[in-house]
């Protein structure tokens, strides 16, 4: 009895100390070898194991505790504590989980390699209690961060406990009600980003969760509304379920859904939605079908948003939709309100993801139309800068895309953007990309197709001239790349017959 009494006043201590400076005490317990001791204390029997478990928690509240409390053996007796009937022993211990599992990658590792999972669902279904299942999902939530861990979930039933939460709570107006609903259909949201746990619930399309989660499209929850369009695109992370989805009618719910968004709506609903219709959009069989169905006009409403990431997503959105799409490319490409739009966004330094598809869905227009209205439209609403600017971005894609729009402008309507690249300095940039070793094959490439298509403008001709291009071409007619070497014979050629 004295040594339990003694130990049990070490342990009251011990969380004093924590109290009054969790850092430097939690730095003693790792140096003096007590964690260890921790973990054969974490039993049912021992009088002490709430207190152990707490201060644990304590502990682990420190981040660079995490590790060590992983590395202390404390994992196993803790996960098997969660069969423990009392209810003191129970909030401490899904504390301590908690806070080593929060943000920590290895100790995620080690926890797939018990049967905390299972042991997890098991004592959520006994819950009643809010703030119990609360402290659950608090658990529950870092862990679904881990793939192997996600499956596990699902294995274990976790997601008919959370469907069966959200048809409880969808209705109230309770404040623990709106609570749960929100943990509940997010925490479904979090299983659906493994790929192996998605794939298990879609069933084919058959899948009755996959089934539920549509029905939460047009609810009149927000909440339910954001996570049913998150499910989706989540859902359509490969050819094959967004072919399934867009085959069974899903396109013309999200757009229902949008819909309900247009005027002073939810910014994270619109951004979800979007984020689906982004995706479905990209096997070749989709973009027609998403075309006929309208969805290019559904998404167009949102060009007022003044919310970055609405308009992040409305831009792939559309940059998905007209890839090989020769018509939709050519309609939208004429869109004055569009083009000018998507000129102004190309000036957003703030907010370089919409810059960087703004740029990408302008050259896109013209890759695409391959059309000289398209081209004008660009011309005169002034967005020849940015494909020019575009040609000297850190990322290869974008030059590429960049060079290839650039040289169909100069090959279909030179003479209408002349103006345009002299003044945007694309000779003096083309030099650049020559004359620099680290551009990649295609951009030489692409830059010397592009070379021969200026000789036809007299202005920019004479730039060329001036610039010494030909010294900088012949030096690429030994590129070890033959594409490349073959180009630069036929430029040097054009070069030399107009020189």
């Amino acid at each position: 009895d004295s040594t339990a009494d003694s130990l049990e006043g070490c342990l009251d201590c011990l969380l004093q100390a924590l109290a009054q400076n969790n850092t430097e005490t939690s730095e003693k317990i790792q140096k003096s070898g007590v964690l260890q001791v921790f973990a054969s204390l974490l039993t049912p029997q021992s009088s002490c194991t709430a207190k152990v478990a707490n201060i644990i928690a304590e502990v682990a509240r420190n981040e660079f505790m995490r590790n060590p409390c992983v590395d202390a053996g404390l994992i196993p007796p803790l996960v098997q504590l969660l069969n423990c009937k009392d209810q003191e022993v129970l909030l401490q211990t899904g504390r301590a989980l908690g806070n080593i599992c929060y943000d920590s990658q290895s100790s995620k590792e080690q926890f797939a390699y018990t049967n905390i999972a299972e042991e997890l669902v098991k004592l959520f279904k006994k819950q009643i209690e809010h703030d119990k299942k609360e402290m659950i999902f608090e658990v529950l939530a870092p862990l679904a961060e881990n793939d192997v861990i996600k499956l596990q979930l699902v294995e274990a039933g976790l997601v008919e406990c959370l469907l069966e939460i959200v048809q409880k709570t969808v209705d109230s107006d309770k404040e623990d009600d709106i609570a749960e609903l929100k943990t509940a259909s997010d925490l479904m949201v979090l299983l659906l980003l493994g790929d192996e746990s998605m794939q298990k619930l879609f069933e084919g399309g058959k899948g009755s969760v996959f089934q539920r989660v549509l029905s939460w499209i047009p609810s009149n929850s927000h909440q339910l509304q954001l996570a049913g369009a998150l499910a989706i695109a989540n859902f359509a992370r490969n050819d094959g379920n967004c072919i399934h989805m867009v085959d069974n009618g899903i396109v013309q719910k999200l757009m229902d859904l949008l819909d309900r968004h247009v005027e002073d709506g939810n910014v994270t609903v619109q951004h979800a939605a979007l984020s689906a219709l982004r995706n479905l959009a990209i096997p070749v069989v989709n973009k027609a079908k998403m075309l006929s169905a309208g969805v290019a006009e559904a998404v167009l409403k949102f060009l007022r948003s003044e919310m970055p990431p609405v308009q992040f997503k409305l831009l792939g959105t559309l940059r998905m939709l007209i890839d090989a799409q020769a018509e939709a490319a050519e309609q939208l490409g004429k869109n004055v309100k569009l083009v000018e739009r998507l000129v102004e966004w190309c000036e957003a330094k703030d907010h370089a993801g919409v810059m960087g598809e703004s740029n990408r869905l302008l050259s896109a227009l013209i890759r695409h139309s391959k059309s000289k209205d398209v081209i004008r439209t660009i011309v005169q609403s002034g967005g020849i800068k940015h494909l020019v600017t575009m040609a000297t971005s850190e990322h290869v894609i974008m030059q590429n895309e960049a060079l290839v729009a650039l040289a169909l402008i100069a090959a279909l309507e030179l003479v209408t953007a002349e103006k345009d690249l002299e003044n945007a300095q694309l000779v003096q940039i083309l030099h650049r990309l020559l004359s620099d070793d680290r551009s990649a094959p295609e951009i030489k490439y692409n830059s010397m197709v592009l070379i021969c298509a200026l000789i036809g403008s007299e202005p920019l001709q004479k730039e060329l001239q001036s610039m010494a291009f030909l010294e900088v071409v012949s030096k690429l007619r030994s590129h070890e790349n033959k594409t490349v070497a073959q180009q630069a014979s036929l430029t040097e050629q054009r070069l030399a017959v107009e020189s």
